[in-house]
């Protein structure tokens, strides 16, 4: 006899948020077996053992469980905060505070416990340099083909906060730079500036670090994050930080060659095409730095929806100049998601569930970030 189904605990469909600690009502045993297919005879699967469904059958394949690791169990009654919305008190209709906290949570709790953390080191925003360690650690030491270029793809922003479409990006850059068959990328970074950078609704630097360490670490085996700019005591232009990337990726020569010959690592800035039609306005970008930019170092564009790019690199001169280094991507699916309508959306006590990793989304909320109403957010263009 095939073991009884039951509804799978929320927790088993992640791999990128915290444990999950919500109630999903169902007592003690609120796990369902996994499922295989496989021919062979029914074995039993005691009903403490955690699992997950593994497969549909078909065919008149036998379903046989399939014990895994145990991730941390949902109990009944708890008021810890489901991750996408406030907790709610015995009135639903009625919203209270979330609890926060004292002192910051470490790291690990926002992680899965089945799976060993890959975040390099405890965040530590100083403006002691000697205190500073560049991230490598997940940055590529060898090259799978020698003959191609060696690429490191780097995004610059607020992260105010991170939303899937900047995890995104990076996937789409990366299709992007394969297809042109004579790149090779090692790693990709993201940059988040520091708390100089005025803008409205900009979390302070330690929580955007933070936040962008916990989107990365159970998403991504070839992104990192980078806090140095976000430490500095003054804001840092973008050429600075490129040439900040380029001194430790290539202050050595660069990448170790099987001959012990080094090849020199080529740095590209990822941006949105918002970001990009920026350079055309005055005041904002000033041209020695564009010229640096596009001209030393090359651009990823991501096609955002309402941006013509193809047009605006026609009609900036110094962006034309430059354009057989830049590389335009197309999105093929359009994704219009906005950190400033996250932060919209948690003021006003809307879900922001699947905008977001479940481990960002809880951190958000442990922290109380975005809920002041005293923050004004300018209007969108669009919702």
């Amino acid at each position: 006899m095939q073991p009884q189904m039951q509804a799978l605990s929320v927790q088993s469909y992640n791999n990128d948020s915290p444990p999950f600690t919500g109630s999903t009502d169902l007592g003690s045993n609120d796990l369902i077996p996994p499922f295989e297919l496989e021919a062979g005879d029914d074995q039993y699967l005691p009903p403490t053992t955690v699992s997950r469904l593994a497969a549909v059958p078909r065919n008149g394949a036998v379903l046989r469980p399939i014990p895994v690791l145990s991730r941390a169990t949902s109990h009944a009654g708890t008021s810890t905060p489901i991750p996408g919305r406030y907790p709610t008190s015995g009135n639903d209709d009625k919203v209270s505070p979330p609890t926060v906290p004292e002192p910051l949570r470490p790291m690990s709790e926002y992680t899965d416990l089945d799976r060993p953390s890959r975040i390099a080191s405890p965040i530590n925003l100083t403006h002691d340099g000697s205190q500073y360690n560049f991230p490598r650690h997940r940055l590529a030491t060898q090259m799978q083909d020698e003959s191609k270029i060696p690429l490191v793809i780097v995004a610059c922003g607020s992260f105010s906060p991170p939303t899937y479409l900047h995890l995104r990006m990076f996937e789409m850059a990366k299709d992007a730079v394969d297809a042109e068959e004579k790149y090779e990328i090692l790693g990709g970074y993201y940059s988040p500036v520091s708390d100089t950078y005025k803008k409205s609704g900009l979390a302070p630097a330690i929580h955007r670090v933070r936040m962008c360490e916990l989107a990365v670490d159970q998403t991504s085996s070839w992104l990192m994050v980078d806090p140095w700019e976000a430490s500095q005591p003054d804001y840092t232009r973008t050429a600075l930080v490129l040439e900040h990337f380029d001194e430790h990726l290539n202050g050595s020569g660069g990448i170790a060659l099987q001959d012990g010959s080094k090849k020199r690592i080529k740095i590209v800035l990822l941006a949105g095409g918002d970001l990009i039609e920026s350079f055309g306005e005055p005041g904002v970008w000033s041209e020695p730095d564009l010229h640096i930019i596009l001209g030393r170092f090359g651009c990823l564009i991501i096609e955002r929806t309402g941006a013509d790019v193809w047009a605006f690199l026609l009609s900036h001169d110094i962006l034309y100049q430059h354009r057989k280094n830049v590389i335009v991507v197309k999105q093929l699916i359009y994704n219009d998601i906005s950190s400033t309508k996250v932060r919209l959306f948690v003021k006003r006590g809307m879900s922001i569930k699947f905008l977001l990793p479940n481990s960002v989304i809880q951190y958000i909320y442990d922290h109380k970030l975005y809920a002041n109403p005293k923050i004004t957010e300018p209007p969108l263009k669009s919702v």
